[in-house]
């Protein structure tokens, strides 16, 4: 997981500062029940150590100790450890047990009558207690020591009886912190999943009805920035619109006059010369009526889509004749292959993406080729179909050409770029799908708008 994902900073903040607090806890059970088992170990000690002292006598001035061999063998007896004792009189002279085991540390101050001390031994670290009893009227020490290994096999057992349990907590922790981010991430990542879906032209505000509280400042702000756009959106086609209004008055103005003049007898260099601006002033009015068209298919630069009924193949007869008349005079067979199909949409519109894509097709076949207009239904949904044997879209260009003044290089023809970005918003209008692909025998190139059932 990337650190510089929101999920990853919480994670790294909250998992170490959670082990660092178990392994607390671990070192602190452990010392917080080592040192009472130590002390009950102490105390055994010490009552082996009354016990010894119990078995001192002095008679007639003499101090000795009576410890049999049974009692002894007892008293050495332990499964984990080995024990050591000692009994010195008030001289110093020992009088059995271990004449070589370490005395307590100088200094020590004894504690009711017994100093508890850590040392070394053959060795070896051992733990002892030291008992001054009374002995003949003086003081007699009496010292019990034994091995470390009980209490170092019980340090590993509470070590171990504390962490198992902690290991699970912390593995429970882990797994609640992690379900727990990832649940309190939940709202971002459905925000995150709710803008991948629109496309690049969905402008509407984030509904912010249930986001959390701490949500609601950033979406708020995509809002703002949501507004700005479709506000700049708004502003491009409203000048769009009003530019290609303003200019197809005086194109159509200045086609019409030049028309009359070529109708007239005129030289043949001026003839060529009026020839030049007609094509000209065509080509522009054909761009000003596409920007409008653009402007108008946009969704901000039109009212949501009539959901009135239009029949695919009383749409095409509709337009036959203005297209049959362009057909001939290319000497192009267009033909028709219809069938009724229904979709819920805008008339106006479906009408200009089909005359743009009869346009295309009727524009790049060259003289006696073919072109077909077809409607009908595939797998249960209509469709709207234009095929013709020109010179076809490479696979690779196939998604440049919807967009807007893209045209293929070496493309002839006087073409804006305009037709398929145009047929490409009415298609998103409508909730149809656009397919390009070859045409008949893998010659030229068939366009194919996929509508959902009606």
């Amino acid at each position: 997981m990337s650190a510089h994902s929101l999920r990853g900073q919480l994670l790294l903040r909250l998992l170490p500062p959670v082990a660092v607090l178990l392994g607390i806890g671990v070192f602190a059970a452990y010392f917080v029940s080592l040192e009472p088992a130590n002390e009950a170990y102490d105390h055994a000690l010490v009552d082996v150590g009354i016990a010894l002292g119990e078995r001192i006598r002095s008679t007639g001035g003499k101090i000795s100790v009576d410890v049999p061999g049974a009692t002894e063998r007892a008293l050495r007896t332990d499964k984990y450890d080995t024990i050591y004792y000692q009994v010195r009189a008030p001289d110093g002279e020992s009088l059995a047990g271990e004449r070589d085991l370490p005395p307590p540390p100088a200094g020590s101050a004894p504690e009711d009558g017994v100093i508890v001390y850590s040392t070394e031994y053959r060795g070896q670290k051992i733990r002892a207690v030291a008992l001054l009893l009374p002995c003949a009227g003086k003081i007699c020490t009496v010292q019990v020591a034994e091995t470390t290994n009980k209490r170092l096999q019980l340090a590993r057992d509470i070590v171990l009886s504390s962490v198992v349990p902690l290991l699970a907590i912390a593995l429970a922790t882990l797994v609640i912190v992690w379900f727990g981010v990832k649940r309190g991430l939940a709202p971002l990542e459905g925000l995150s999943a709710e803008i991948r879906a629109r496309s690049a032209r969905d402008l509407r505000p984030i509904d912010l009805t249930h986001a959390p509280e701490e949500v609601k400042p950033f979406a708020g702000a995509l809002n703002q920035l949501f507004a700005r756009v479709d506000e700049a959106s708004r502003n491009q086609q409203r000048f769009f619109a009003n530019a290609a209004h303003q200019i197809r008055t005086p194109l159509a103005g200045l086609q019409a006059h030049t028309e009359l003049a070529l109708a007239q007898s005129s030289p043949p260099a001026v003839r060529a010369e009026l020839e030049q601006v007609h094509q000209a002033s065509v080509r522009t009015a054909r761009l000003a009526n596409q920007l409008l068209a653009l402007a108008r298919a946009e969704p901000g630069g039109r009212q949501p889509v009539e959901q009135s009924r239009v029949d695919l193949r009383a749409l095409v007869e509709g337009a036959a004749d203005e297209w049959v008349h362009r057909a001939m005079a290319k000497e192009i067979d267009l033909g028709f292959e219809l069938e009724h199909a229904a979709v819920r949409g805008d008339e106006f519109l479906l009408r200009e993406a089909l005359g743009n894509l009869l346009h295309n097709a009727l524009e790049y076949s060259a003289r006696g080729g073919r072109v077909t207009a077809r409607s009908g239904l595939r797998s249960g949904k209509p469709f709207l179909e234009v095929e013709d044997d020109g010179p076809g879209i490479p696979a690779a260009e196939r998604d440049k050409v919807l967009e807007r003044f893209y045209r293929i290089s070496g493309t002839p023809g006087t073409g804006s770029g305009l037709g398929l970005a145009i047929v490409r918003e009415i298609a998103l209008a409508h909730g149809a799908a656009i397919e390009i692909g070859e045409g008949a025998g893998g010659r030229g190139c068939r366009i194919a708008l996929r509508f959902p059932t009606a």
